[in-house]
């Protein structure tokens, strides 16, 4: 018998009797005082989201004015194909990890590769030749983001009750994007009268303030065990099993929700289009402070996304949840087919070879912004209805951290392909078409899934972490016993 399988059989026994699938769900008394709102589910969610507001949602500032805010994006393109790329490989353990360490660290130690990545632009601003350090540290940020992401999947996804996720989701979208509005906003007002084609080191010292602070917000947030839902039962504690226990996890996820591998091209699509749409189009097109100005429409048009979907379409009580996901799934295939079917005719009037640089005086720019801010527009539908889907599925934090480990995982293995054929100088043309064959084809991939999967309701069998069917466990023979034949292990977290 292996380890593994010893310490999953000591956990199961070790359950208490309220986890049987039998047992009725514990209704809690809501605290009172003070800490009924700072415990209070949407408090910590919006928590959550400023965390994410000074971390990522100043990264993707940043990146949205289109390399990095510099003239040249080659360095940008090289150390985000990095950045996605280690961002992929940890993804795949991110879960484990968050399990062990607990959220609130793996938060903290999320935000601080943020911090690094900022800095190395301020550096190679004042040096030039310091492009090994903008690549090195896009490195550890890909470390870095993996563990934040997959910690804030799992609480975000875990808080709600089942009729709240899509307005959780909403929350933590609309919060998130105020940062990328924030700094976009910082960078236009600050380069408003430039005429350098590239961002100040005034610009990069605001964000690299910023992201210093969401260092130590998540320091400031409670343990998900504290916190209670509205509908008055517990948000599960993540349990800290061994590392092969967890390891093991990504197996397991895989064999007794194997309907998740149809969401897998639509998590490769999910930041695929960042390319093209930051360096491809606005990068490329675009005066800075135009650069800038996108930059803010288009993640205010993330935040209008994300609520219009997550909590008018999906958390609609009129219609069943099944009825609702085929909404979400057509709704999204629709803004993604029209939003690329726009861009192509923009798009196939320049080239690499051959661009223009377009002000916010200039009479063509309003139609040129309006491109941006429908792909903003369907970016914050397309990841908050896969968020949605996962949440659909399960209701377990431990769970749900290894599905947001996939999902990152192979969103960031889909980022560093698309970066890297832009630092490879691949046509702007070739880079669009491969990501609206993408998110088109991953859509239709979803489609099975959507119909096979998603219940009304989350079962008692869908928040098994660990179930492992017609395993054989054999024990080494002694007088009198014989082979012990066990058709199900399993471990179940309510």
């Amino acid at each position: 018998m292996s380890e593994v399988h010893v310490e999953i059989d000591k956990l199961d026994s070790s359950r208490k009797d309220s986890t049987s699938p039998h047992a009725e769900v514990q209704v809690l008394d809501r605290p009172t005082g003070w800490r009924r709102y700072y415990y209070h589910p949407v408090t910590q969610v919006s928590m959550l989201g400023l965390v994410c507001f000074m971390g990522p949602g100043i990264f993707v500032a940043l990146t949205g004015l289109g390399g990095g805010g510099q003239v040249n994006s080659t360095v940008q393109a090289n150390a985000s194909a990095i950045l996605y790329a280690t961002f992929a490989f940890f993804g795949l353990i991110s879960g484990s990890i968050n399990n062990v360490l607990g959220p609130r660290r793996t938060l903290t130690l999320g935000t601080l590769g943020y911090s690094l990545y900022i800095a190395s632009f301020l550096v190679i601003n004042i040096h030039p030749d310091a492009s090994a350090f903008v690549v090195a540290a896009g490195a550890i940020l890909g470390v870095c983001a993996a563990l934040l992401w997959t910690a804030q999947g799992s609480l975000m996804m875990a808080y709600p009750t089942e009729a709240q996720k899509g307005m959780f989701i909403s929350i933590f979208w609309a919060i998130f994007n105020l940062g990328g509005v924030l700094g976009s906003a910082v960078a236009f007002g600050t380069n408003f009268k430039s005429t350098a084609n590239s961002i100040g080191n005034g610009t990069y010292v605001g964000f690299l303030i910023l992201t210093l602070i969401g260092v130590f917000l998540p320091l400031l947030m409670v343990n998900p065990d504290k916190v209670i839902r509205t509908d008055g039962t517990r948000v599960t504690e993540v349990r800290h099993p061994s590392w092969k226990t967890e390891l093991f996890r990504l197996y397991v996820a895989l064999k007794t929700d194997p309907w998740i591998i149809l969401l897998f091209p639509m998590f490769f699509a999910s930041n695929y289009c960042y390319t093209w749409e930051y360096n491809g189009y606005n990068g490329a097109i675009f005066t800075i402070r135009a650069r800038g100005l996108n930059s803010l429409m288009t993640y205010t048009a993330q935040i209008l996304g994300s609520v219009f979907l997550g909590y008018f379409i999906l958390d609609q009580k009129m219609v069943s949840r099944r009825v609702r996901a085929f909404y979400g799934w057509i709704l999204v295939f629709l803004v993604a087919f029209a939003a690329h079917v726009w861009a192509y005719f923009y798009q196939k009037t320049y080239t690499r070879a051959d661009t223009y640089k377009i002000d916010i005086t200039d009479e063509t720019y309003a139609a040129h912004v309006w491109v941006m801010m429908v792909h903003g527009f369907l970016d914050s539908m397309w990841q908050t209805y896969a968020y949605w889907l996962m949440g659909a599925m399960s209701n377990d934090p431990a769970k749900l951290a290894v599905f947001t480990g996939f999902y990152k995982s192979l969103q960031s293995a889909g980022a560093a392909s698309a970066w890297s054929t832009d630092a490879a100088r691949i046509p702007y043309m070739n880079i669009f078409l491969s990501t609206w064959c993408l998110m088109v084809a991953s859509m239709i991939f979803a489609a099975p899934m959507v119909y096979l999967r998603v219940t009304d309701h989350t079962y008692v069998e869908d928040e098994t972490i660990v179930r492992v069917a017609d395993v054989e466990k054999t024990e080494p023979p002694a007088t009198g016993r014989r082979k012990n034949k066990q058709t199900d292990v399993s471990l179940e977290v309510r």
